[in-house]
């Protein structure tokens, strides 16, 4: 019931027609892919990208550590610094965007509509070009991590909120039959509920984040896309190195999307299992 409920309000099941009709159209689309790729790999091998040379730099001590050690250790750290502060934060606009308090709910709906339709690249530039100018200057960890948390805590907000909300009303007044408080009740019933059913979401949120982490280059990051661009600075060799990069990406997210069907496989199996019971938050009007 509860996995049921948290499906329907996080996104619109396809009936048996949308199904076979997504099943049509990834077939096409992987179809389509195939053969990008295999004329992209025949047109590297006419011009010659292909030759052993170029490639030979990968193997090099020093590429390594910059590519692996330097480039994707500071992509995980602003990652990872980014969801510590954005998830949390989220959790708190989306808590007081449900708050009764008009005044409390309507700072917090500003916050969220405001950064959720700003591009993470205006913002970026903001801390870069206009902040300075009015004598904030940060350091160039803080000028990509703090506009990451600003717009991932928007995106965020509204996760925790359809999860809370995807929380069965009956078990709110369960709970207060019971003589529960509705803090009580929030900490100790809705949010351990929520947290379940937007795991998965959570995660993807993170892949997010991971790619967002690409615009290091705007304030020269040493992230792992600007450690490719000063390795193509260096050895000129764009395409080899672009194309690495590429591949890592792919196999980050791949990971990380993994591990989100595994959580969601998990927890819904576990919550159909358990048939725990659920609230709902009225949210201010």
């Amino acid at each position: 019931m509860a996995t049921d409920t948290a499906t329907r309000v996080l996104f619109d099941e396809p009936g048996p027609r949308g199904r076979a009709t997504i099943r049509i159209a990834t077939i096409v689309a992987a179809v389509i892919v195939v053969l990008l790729v295999a004329g992209a790999v025949w047109q590297f091998a006419v011009h010659g990208q292909l030759a052993a040379y170029k490639w030979q730099f990968f193997t090099y001590t020093a590429i390594i550590q910059t590519l692996v050690v330097e480039g994707i250790g500071n992509t995980f750290l602003a990652t990872a610094v980014a969801a510590v502060v954005a998830f949390p934060f989220g959790l708190v606009l989306a808590l007081g965007r449900l708050s009764r308090r008009r005044v409390l709910s309507r700072v917090s709906t500003a916050w969220i509509e405001f950064f959720r339709s700003m591009p993470m690249i205006l913002v970026v530039y903001a801390f870069l070009l206009a902040l300075p100018r009015s004598g904030l200057v940060l350091p160039v960890f803080w000028m990509l991590v703090v506009p990451m948390i600003l717009v991932s805590s928007a995106s965020t907000a509204e996760v925790f909120r359809a999860g809370i909300k995807a929380v069965d009303k009956g078990q709110w007044e369960a709970a207060q039959s019971l003589g529960l408080s509705p803090g009580l009740v929030l900490t100790t019933i809705v949010l351990p509920q929520a947290f379940r059913i937007v795991l998965p979401n959570l995660l993807t949120g993170l892949v997010s984040l991971l790619k967002d982490s690409t615009l290091g280059y705007v304030v020269s990051y040493g992230e792992l896309m600007q450690q490719g661009k000063e390795l193509v600075a260096y050895y000129h060799y764009m395409i080899q190195t672009y194309l690495v990069i590429a591949l890592i990406y792919v196999l980050i997210n791949w990971l990380l999307t993994r591990l989100a069907s595994w959580l969601q496989a998990r927890t819904g199996t576990r919550k159909t299992a358990a048939a725990p019971v659920a609230v709902d938050l009225e949210p201010a009007q």
